[in-house]
């Protein structure tokens, strides 16, 4: 019961937290922990993006799924903290979701996590941690969606598009990256892993890099996941800790983790806002 309280407590406190140029700096974690707890309960709808004919910029913050839950937690943040480009939410939105922040076309959209991941690092709003505590090597080889077109409205549609992203997905592979896998996570996390970071969720397909994502959050002393989740229909806390979630998923095989750029620096410990 107090548990209970206390949880719910801390999840009222950062709502109901004001976000400034100061707390960008000194509590980074807790401005995109903030803005992802809004979306707790936000119903799950895939392909929120496909809707349209013509490729636009789709902002739907009533469904989400796992990506665009958190580009748009990430966009929202990095508005909220800069005070040099005075970006929009939405110039930021359509800079993390479109390969040079331009959109041509549905094969401009960053459809693949490795390239989404390299097109943040390029834009200065991400940090790779993994580059830095990962302790294995992964090959890069995409494929996925140019040999299943059939999946995609998009691509089944038009073989222009199929060619267009089997070209980006050759561009994409061989690349060398760092990744931590499944039976190396801790529970209780990773003492420089902290809430807010982006945990991408790795998985063994042939031709696919990255399955799924979602946002690190501490609750009880132990590493969950903030997601948009297929099987419960919603955006929730997993309530097993990461590490479980995880093994019981044969797929999955491991994870990436990157941090948002909203203080200009990425060696702050780790402030644990505990849900105890």
């Amino acid at each position: 019961m107090i548990k209970g309280i206390l949880y719910l407590f801390s999840i009222c406190w950062l709502t109901s937290f004001t976000v400034s140029s100061k707390a960008c700096n000194l509590k980074p974690d807790s401005v995109i922990l903030t803005n992802a707890l809004k979306y707790i309960e936000t119903p799950y709808l895939a392909h929120t993006l496909e809707f349209n004919d013509e490729e636009q910029l789709v902002i739907n913050k009533k469904q989400v799924d796992c990506t665009t839950f958190v580009e748009y937690v990430l966009a929202e943040s990095l508005s909220q903290c800069d005070t040099t480009q005075k970006l929009s939410e939405t110039g930021y939105l359509q800079k993390i979701r479109y390969r040079n922040g331009v959109i041509k076309g549905y094969t401009s959209r960053l459809h693949y996590i490795t390239e989404w991941i390299i097109e943040g690092q390029k834009n200065n709003f991400i940090i790779d941690l993994t580059q830095t505590y990962g302790i294995d090597s992964m090959y890069v080889a995409l494929s996925y969606m140019s040999r299943h077109p059939q999946y995609y409205k998009h691509l089944y549609s038009s073989k222009s598009n199929t060619k267009a992203i089997a070209d980006t997905e050759k561009k994409l592979s061989g690349q060398i990256i760092k990744w931590i896998p499944k039976d190396s996570i801790p529970e209780e996390g990773f003492s420089w892993l902290r809430n807010g970071d982006v945990v991408a969720l790795t998985v063994g397909i042939y031709g696919l890099d990255i399955s799924h994502i979602g946002i690190a959050v501490y609750k009880e002393n132990k590493l969950h996941l903030l997601h948009a989740s297929s099987t419960k229909g919603k955006v929730i806390i997993e309530p097993v800790p990461l590490s479980l979630m995880l093994k019981r998923n044969k797929h999955w095989t491991g994870i990436r983790v990157l941090r948002a750029k909203l203080d200009m620096s990425d060696d702050l410990d780790r402030r644990k806002i505990d849900f105890n």
